[in-house]
């Protein structure tokens, strides 16, 4: 028999005479996948579809299943359970044995699983003919449940199975239209979702509420009810709400509003020449990874500076008056007037610098509290890469490395009172962070990815000491009682203390039946008490004090507000600044 007559003739091999080839590359079968298979053959009156291919074995009348293993494990399941015969007649062809290696790898690997959709087609004959779910799940060998998944695909728009069919979504966003059977609506959600937020869970939002609230978050970001109500929304009032704030019913609507909104946000930051500009549903996760550049004070101008110098003159002189007891009734107002002008004419900005801007970009969300938000200067990972890899210029020579800038000259400070005055801003910072559960958040969120992330070295990018071993301060300041951070910290745990089961076996429950409000404050209390931005005269902690400086411009932290006897202050703006820098 030529190999070109096998492949076409068959004939029938006793069940009992075929034996598992050693050269199919396929050795292990799944248990659930054979008793597959068997129910599908059960279901076709005991025959297969597909014939098995066998070549010749070791001993005169046998013969080796190349390819067909799993049908062969199938049979060899009906005849243990003595539904056919031991010797059942099998159909089959036969191959060389040199070519068995070779079959037997492109039966495994050529096949395709069924389209989703061709699927659902398929079992819906059935069903239009009468099919059990029940059967059709025993003649296709699968489960009922994945029947009816398929078959609720009925209430997908054919618009839509024809966009997916030519995988212009995915088979999530497919499966959530089939919380609807609104064709016409399923439509219209699809085409008024950004590619970026065509989510499932925003698709099933879309198309199940049939009303939102008017204090929903979506609502507020746009600009309340009534700019939904002028873009042509219906609303839904209740009589007896005194507030009469009502339901907005075209939810579709609200979701096109929103993304207007970030899209024309996106326009403003594009006109400024970032590189990069892109709405998102939320931050990707991805972008806590990336680098970020960061904006630059504003110089003030020969003008500015000769005011601020004539107006810290005049405050002195009205300082000196109201110290010695002269001053009118009026001084101590013109003296406040005088320091708030100096403050608004020390804080003169931040702009990026225009190199930043040809290589970072920006994300433009709604953040959690239904407000628009921007996240500036953040940079690909690829954009680096190319920075990183051109280091030549067009002219083919090599680019000079950039050199150091080096560090202004300074005076230097005693180690215990820089001791002191870090211990002081780790009081501040604590004391802040206790009142700031969402700054509290991220912070916390950004030390966890830290150390999960990248566990080298990961302490030094956070002040935060999350595994909540709490740096003692009092050790570190003159008099702890006048400290107002570690006063108000106190103050939090004594009241905390009245609240929290005593034995710590409790504590996990009692934490499940809180509301959120009270776990973020607690929260925020857990990560104050781990901010360490403490220098000490043997472990400076520079990397983790920037971090610190970072919170503290977060927290918007003002250390004259925190000091109860603040050293020698020489103007407003050098004294924000230099808390800044300690």
């Amino acid at each position: 028999m030529t190999d070109t007559q096998a492949a076409t003739e068959t004939f029938f091999v006793p069940l009992n005479k075929l034996d598992a080839d050693p050269k199919n590359v396929r050795k292990t079968y799944g248990k659930e996948g054979i008793a597959e298979m068997a129910a599908t053959i059960r279901a076709d009156g005991y025959r297969i579809l597909q014939n098995i291919v066998v070549r010749k074995g070791e001993k005169r009348g046998r013969f080796f299943v190349t390819a067909g293993g799993r049908r062969l494990a199938a049979l060899n399941l009906l005849a243990e359970a003595g539904e056919i015969a031991k010797d059942y007649p099998i159909e089959c062809k036969e191959r060389s044995g040199s070519d068995a290696t070779e079959i037997s790898l492109i039966e495994n690997t050529s096949r395709e699983a069924m389209h989703p959709v061709d699927e659902y087609e398929a079992f819906r004959v059935l069903a239009d003919g009468g099919k059990a779910v029940e059967d059709i799940a025993a003649r296709f060998g699968t489960t009922e449940t994945m029947v009816r998944k398929r078959l609720a695909l009925a209430r997908v728009s054919p618009v839509l199975l024809n966009l997916y069919r030519n995988e212009e979504m995915s088979f999530q966003q497919l499966s959530a239209f089939t919380v609807s059977d609104d064709h016409a609506k399923q439509v219209e959600v699809w085409n008024s979702l950004p590619s970026w937020n065509r989510d499932g869970r925003s698709i099933k939002s879309a198309l199940q509420s049939e009303a939102m609230k008017a204090n929903d978050k979506r609502i507020r970001f746009i600009g309340g009810i009534d700019v939904y109500e002028t873009a042509g929304g219906a609303v839904k009032r209740d009589l007896f709400d005194e507030q009469n704030s009502g339901y907005a019913l075209d939810v579709a609507l609200v979701e096109r509003l929103v993304v207007e909104k970030l899209e024309a946000e996106a326009e403003k930051l594009r006109a400024d020449g970032w590189k990069w500009v892109e709405c998102v549903y939320e931050f990707p996760q991805e972008a806590h990874y990336m680098s970020r550049v960061y904006p630059k004070d504003v110089p003030m101008t020969d003008e500015q500076q000769a005011e601020l110098d004539r107006l810290e003159g005049e405050y002195a002189e009205l300082a000196e008056l109201i110290e010695a007891g002269v001053a009118d009734d009026e001084a101590e107002i013109r003296a406040d007037a005088i320091r708030a002008k100096m403050a608004e004419l020390a804080d003169t900005g931040e702009v990026y610098d225009p190199d930043d801007l040809a290589k970072a970009g920006c994300y433009v969300l709604m953040d959690y509290h239904g407000r628009l938000s921007v996240e500036h200067g953040l940079i690909h990972p690829d954009e680096e890469q190319d920075e990183s890899a051109d280091g030549t210029d067009e002219s083919s020579e090599p680019v000079p490395p950039r050199s150091e800038p080096q560090p202004e000259p300074s005076f230097s400070l005693s180690a215990a009172l820089v001791q002191e005055l870090t211990a002081q801003k780790t009081a501040a910072i604590r004391a802040e962070l206790a009142h700031n559960p969402e700054v509290a958040l991220a912070a916390v969120i950004h030390a966890m990815l830290a150390s999960l992330f990248h566990p080298y070295g990961s302490t030094d990018e956070t002040c935060l000491e999350v595994k909540l071993t709490s740096e003692k301060l009092e050790t570190s300041i003159k008099n702890p009682a006048t400290c107002k951070g570690i006063v108000t910290m106190d103050d939090l745990r004594e009241n905390y203390g009245h609240t929290i089961p005593g034995n710590p076996h409790d504590l996990w429950e009692w934490c499940l039946e809180q509301p959120s409000a009270t776990l973020l404050d607690l929260l925020a209390y857990a990560a104050a008490k781990s901010v360490n931005a403490l220098q000490l005269g043997h472990y400076e902690r520079r990397k983790q004090r920037v971090h610190a400086d970072r919170l503290a411009q977060a927290l918007k932290i003002d250390m004259t507000q925190w000091f109860e006897r603040p050293p020698r202050i020489i103007s407003g703006a050098s004294a924000k600044a230099g808390s800044n820098r300690l």
